[in-house]
This record gives C-alpha cells, sequence and structure tokens, in this order.
C-alpha cells in the first residue's frame, strides 16, 4: 500500500517538475526582449544556460550517486529552481539574469537523476521501463498544459508572472516528494583490503571500468548524433514559418510544441513496455529512424500548415529516447554504484550535440539554403540509425529477460 501511494505521488511529483520546467523555455527569451535586451545579449545569456548546463552533468550526477538520501537531492534541486525563477522574477538585469541561468543550469542536471534513482528505489530494474515510461507520460502532459497556462499568463497578465507561477508550481511539486516513501538501502560495510560495495552488495567500479564500457561509449555517440540531427529542426521550420506566413505563426509554432507532448504522453508507456519485452534496440531503431524522415519531411514542405503533422514524428522519437536514456543507464551501470553518473554523462552528450546542431545548422541554412540544412539534419539521423544497428550491443539483462519472458504461475 505504501508503495502504491508511492507511485502515485511519482506521477504527480513528473507532473509538477515539468510544469516548472516548461517556465525556463522560451519564456526566459521573450521576456528579456520585453525589457529592452538584445538578440545578442539574449543569446550570450541563454548560452550560459547552455554551458552551465553541460559542465553540471557529471558532477551533479556523481553528487546523486554520492547522496544516499535521493529524495534529498530532488528537494535541493527544487528548492534551486524556486530560486531561479524568483530571481529572475525580481529583476531582468543581467546579475540576477546570469545567477539564475548557472543555478537552474546545475539543478536541472541534478534533478533529473535524482528522479530516476528515486524511481528505481520504487520498482526492481526488471520494472523500470514501465516506471519511466509512465514518468514520461505525466511529464509530457504536465509541459503541454503548462505551456498554455503560462502563455495565458504571459499574455493577460504579465511575462514576469510566469516566473511567479513557476515558482509557485515548485510548492505541489515539494508536497509530492514528501509523499513518496521507500525503504533506503543501508550503506555497505567497508572491509579493509576489499573492494567498495555498493548498498546492493554489488562490487563499486571505479570511473575508468565504466569509462571502458562499449555499451556506455557507443550509445553516447548515439545520443549525439540523435540530438545533432534533433535540435535544429524545430528552430529551422519556425524560422521557415515566421518568414512566409503573415497571420497564425504564434498558432503554429505553439501547436508544433504541444502537439508532439501528447503524442509522448500516449506513447512512453508503451515505450517502456516494449523495451522490456523486445530489448532496448529494437525500440531504439525505431525512434530513431523517426529522425531522418521528419527531416526530409520538413525540406520538402511547401505549406506551414504541414508543419503540425510533420512534427508529430518528433513525439516518437521524444518518447523513446526519454524512456530509453535513464532505462540504459541503469543497464550499463546501475547496480555498480554509477547510475546517476551514467545518466549525466549521457546528458554531457545530449548538450553537445544540441550545441553542434543549432550552430551548424544555421551556418548551413545561410550559406546554403534551409532545404540543404535539412538534408544535412537528415544525415546525421541517418547515421545515428546506422550506428544504433551496426554497433549499439544490447543492453537489456539476462535477469529482465527472464522475468518477461517467464510464465505467469497458475492459481
Amino acid at each position: 500500500m505504501v508503495i502504491a501511494r508511492s507511485l502515485r505521488a511519482l506521477d504527480w511529483l513528473n507532473f509538477f517538475v515539468a510544469n516548472v520546467q516548461t517556465g525556463f523555455g522560451p519564456f526566459i527569451a521573450s521576456y528579456l526582449a520585453a525589457n529592452k535586451w538584445t538578440q545578442g545579449e539574449i543569446g550570450l545569456m541563454l548560452s550560459v544556460g547552455t554551458v552551465s548546463a553541460m559542465a553540471s552533468q557529471l558532477p551533479a550526477g556523481a553528487l546523486v550517486d554520492a547522496m544516499r538520501n535521493k529524495k534529498f537531492a530532488a528537494l535541493s534541486a527544487i528548492v534551486a529552481i524556486i530560486a531561479s525563477a524568483l530571481l529572475l522574477a525580481a529583476s531582468p538585469t543581467f546579475v540576477p539574469v546570469f545567477a539564475a541561468e548557472v543555478l537552474h543550469g546545475f539543478a536541472s542536471c541534478m534533478l533529473v537523476p535524482a528522479m530516476a534513482a528515486i524511481s528505481l528505489a520504487l520498482v526492481s530494474r526488471a520494472d523500470l521501463g514501465d516506471r519511466l515510461g509512465r514518468n514520461a507520460r505525466w511529464a509530457s502532459i504536465g509541459s503541454a498544459l503548462t505551456a498554455a497556462l503560462m502563455g495565458a499568463f504571459g499574455e493577460y497578465l504579465s511575462l514576469r508572472s510566469v516566473f511567479f507561477l513557476t515558482a509557485a508550481l515548485a510548492l505541489p511539486a515539494i508536497f509530492a516528494l514528501r509523499m513518496i516513501h521507500y525503504e533506503a538501502l543501508p550503506a555497505a560495510p567497508l572491509t579493509p583490503g576489499k573492494p567498495k560495495l555498493t548498498p546492493e552488495g554489488e562490487e563499486r567500479e571505479s570511473l575508468r571500468q565504466l569509462l571502458k564500457d562499449k555499451r556506455l561509449l557507443i550509445f553516447a555517440a548515439c545520443v549525439v548524433l540523435f540530438h545533432l540531427s534533433n535540435a535544429a529542426m524545430l528552430n529551422l521550420a519556425a524560422g521557415e514559418v515566421t518568414a512566409h506566413m503573415g497571420d497564425n505563426v504564434q498558432l503554429v509554432i505553439a501547436a508544433c510544441i504541444i502537439v508532439p507532448q501528447f503524442i509522448v504522453a500516449a506513447l512512453s508507456p508503451w515505450v517502456g513496455r516494449q523495451a522490456q519485452k523486445w530489448g532496448r534496440r529494437p525500440v531504439l531503431i525505431l525512434g530513431f529512424c523517426a529522425l531522418p524522415v521528419r527531416a526530409l519531411l520538413f525540406a520538402g514542405v511547401s505549406s506551414p500548415y504541414l508543419l503540425v503533422p510533420v512534427q508529430m514524428l518528433d513525439g516518437i522519437s521524444a518518447a523513446v529516447f526519454g524512456v530509453m536514456l535513464p532505462l540504459i543507464a541503469a543497464d550499463v551501470a546501475g547496480g555498480r554504484g554509477h547510475y546517476n553518473l551514467t545518466i549525466g554523462f549521457f546528458g554531457l552528450a545530449a548538450g553537445v550535440g544540441a550545441t553542434l546542431s543549432t550552430a551548424a545548422a544555421g551556418f548551413a541554412a545561410d550559406r546554403f539554403g534551409t532545404a540543404m540544412s535539412f538534408f544535412g539534419l537528415a544525415a546525421a539521423g541517418a547515421i545515428a540509425v546506422a550506428l544504433v544497428w551496426l554497433a549499439m550491443p544490447e543492453t537489456r539483462g539476462a535477469a529482465v529477460a527472464a522475468k518477461v519472458q517467464k510464465p505467469p504461475v497458475e492459481a
């Protein structure tokens, strides 16, 4: 009963955390522009957030690994995000905005692995795929609904009110976190001369051993290529819409953001279940294949109103990626003491790919045209599919496969 209540509380935690994170999206750029910041200054400040997040991935993951109380790690991150939102609301000047971007970058990198660790503490590793799918569903619903709510606040009250709303929505997230209860594993005893053990009693690997795992390195390369293909697509498409469409531009762009979130909400539990049944590679291939198809369709779309149907493919790839990254991290290092550090490593790879994507796609669009830029993104997606197909090993463990394939016991 306690675990069932905790799992329901985890649903709401994912919902409200997604609410909070939505406030740090495009609303910051609009807020700063309304306060007379130039596009160059806005771009520089957003880059501060990006660099902060990339630099924080590994330290934040290692810190969560080192903390026995994962709920306290999540609480600390949520409190830091509240502080970031209040700093932005307090004054749209350089020092508060800079501090908010740096603080939010580190807090987000700490919150993601902390929530994954809480999920793993509540369910077995064999059931983690289902749980991560459910997490993604509630997070997507929260993101979609809050984007509309914050848009209304920004339109009818003020852009500053968006950040007060962000801070307010963190309070039910803290309440949901307090409702989660699980039995913490005792610390494994240290014996002189013997290797250090994880709380599960397994030998803790050194970081050097972890970095030699080819599954870690190959999937990190897949993550870089995924974001190299994916990150710039909607930005390019939105630029085309703005340039060639007079009315309803904001509605089309908003639909391109919101519609995929509902697809993620619908597909994520299915993705988690199939990853348990089929293994990780088939599901990864399915999600990665949506990337080159979507890029090629964007290159050939002439009507702005067709962007939303094409962008629905982003829901497929986002559902797969959102579930598979923490699931493969658990496969690779979950039982050997570096689960959260592994998530941070993959997060760093995602940041590298996204940064390269926006820079390369923008340069290619200016030099060769938007269509050629989309062809380049499609090529990166195709290489990602090929890497998964040809080089990525299956990471689903034998214990998980045995549990899935074991027939039910008759009464």
